[in-house]
């Protein structure tokens, strides 16, 4: 089935590096925009960034500069390069792959990782 598997998640200082990873299987994942969001308990979900089948990317304000996703369709595979990070990265991030993603709105979600937990802390 469909399936979106995350990792990479952990703990580091602010300041720090951290890079995650989402393995896709399932579907054809070149077809598809993959995206990157994040949620804390209590507070709405963010757009992280998100990567369209032509190699554009999008960034959330908060992550501009910082953060860089990219996609190995080879490998079936996105990831979030997560640089300079601080306490107000720490989230669980989600790996979604999105119907269409032109013009930076995100469409119909056509499947949902689990989950990989980050925290950004001293």
């Amino acid at each position: 089935g469909v399936q979106l598997v995350e990792s990479g998640g952990g703990s580091v200082q602010p300041g720090g590096s951290l890079r995650l990873s989402c393995l896709a299987s399932g579907f054809t994942y070149s077809n598809y925009c993959m995206g990157w969001f994040r949620q804390t308990p209590g507070k709405v979900r963010e757009v992280v960034a998100s990567v369209d089948t032509d190699g554009s990317a999008m960034y959330g304000d908060s992550v501009k500069g910082r953060f860089t996703v990219s996609r190995d369709n080879s490998k079936n595979t996105l990831y979030l390069q997560m640089n300079n990070v601080n306490v107000e990265d720490t989230a669980k991030y989600y790996c979604v792959a999105i119907a269409d993603c032109s013009g930076g709105t995100w469409g119909d979600f056509e499947a949902l990782g689990q989950g990989t937990l980050v925290t950004v802390s001293s």
